[in-house]
């Protein structure tokens, strides 16, 4: 199954509905100008994983509804099998298969992300959220900025960093890479 920008902008919307804000309200509570905010809602701004879990913790809804929709209902264990995780496009720099989608009140977001070749002169999607990561390469090489440091990761290279800081990857050899990443947060 897989879900895009959009259909998790609905979601906000939804939610938003559901609790009964306006646009404004909404934006406050999270800390965003009401035009960012509802740029999100249309889909038409890239929404990432910190602002996720800030409206997850913000509004007591899981990541993986706001994410792909359904209501994750495993509490003592749950299993994905080999390509079957929930997908989700995004932005167009990564894409992400959930690990962990069924499992409630889950301590980290596990993740299989995919990114695709782009030209080593298009900037870095840098991304910034609470909390620590730790990603593991399982194909190809890719290029991980942190914090202004350029490291070059390959097959079966991990690294283990501080998500409050600036990071961001891209695909080396004109290839996609495919990491596991796992994103705990406090």
């Amino acid at each position: 199954m897989t879900t895009d920008i959009k259909a998790i902008g609905e979601r906000i919307k939804g939610l938003r509905d559901a609790v009964d804000f306006t646009p404004d309200e909404m934006a406050q509570r999270l800390e965003l100008e009401t035009d960012t905010y509802l740029g999100y809602e249309e889909g038409a701004n890239d929404i990432s994983i910190s602002l996720l879990k800030r409206i997850e913790k913000e509004f007591n809804v899981d990541l993986a509804t706001l994410m792909f929709g359904t209501e994750p209902k495993m509490s003592s264990y749950f299993v994905t099998r080999k390509n079957q995780g929930l997908a989700v496009e995004r932005v167009s720099a990564y894409k992400y298969q959930s690990l962990v989608s069924g499992f409630t009140n889950n301590m980290a977001e596990v993740f299989i992300v995919t990114v695709e070749p782009k030209p080593m002169e298009t900037d870095f999607f840098v991304n910034i959220h609470p909390g620590q990561e730790f990603n593991l390469v399982l194909e190809g090489s890719l290029l991980f900025h942190h914090n202004g440091k350029n490291i070059t990761l390959n097959e079966g290279d991990s690294i283990y960093f501080d998500s409050s800081l600036p990071h961001g990857m891209k695909a080396l050899n004109s290839k996609p890479v495919k990491f596991l990443a796992v994103v705990i947060q406090p």
